[in-house]
């Protein structure tokens, strides 16, 4: 079941490498069309903060890009500096097991923070 999973991680990021090509367009509408089939791709996305003191507004550290769910399910994960994504890997999982990282290599987390950067994870 693994391998399933594994390769529904490998099949969404071969299509965020499209989505995110289709950012370069060299027409505005292209663009424009690109950046909202990005928006609607997620799942769902969300943001978590670190600790802090209660009363003291912390920023958020970490966001969430659910892409897929289910058996199986995959998302991007990553790390907020000022409220933009530095970092991204890519995680799938089946039914019941835990999280498991799928290996990119450094351009293709380049490629995944371009996807990240199409979304608002400001308060």
């Amino acid at each position: 079941m693994t391998d399933h999973a594994r390769d529904q991680a490998k099949a969404q990021l071969e299509s965020i490498q499209e989505m995110v090509r289709a950012l370069d367009a060299e027409n505005d509408g292209e663009r424009e069309k690109a950046e909202l089939r990005i928006q609607e791709d997620a799942w769902k996305v969300a943001v978590r903060a670190d600790w802090h003191q209660p009363g003291e507004g912390g920023a958020y550290d970490e966001y969430m890009i659910l892409l897929c769910t289910g058996g199986p399910a995959c998302r991007i994960k990553g790390a907020l500096s000022a409220n933009a994504p530095m970092s991204a890997i890519i995680e799938y999982q089946n039914w019941g097991a835990p999280w498991e990282k799928y290996p990119i290599s450094g351009e293709e987390e380049e490629t995944l923070l371009r996807y990240a950067q199409q979304f608002y994870f400001e308060s």
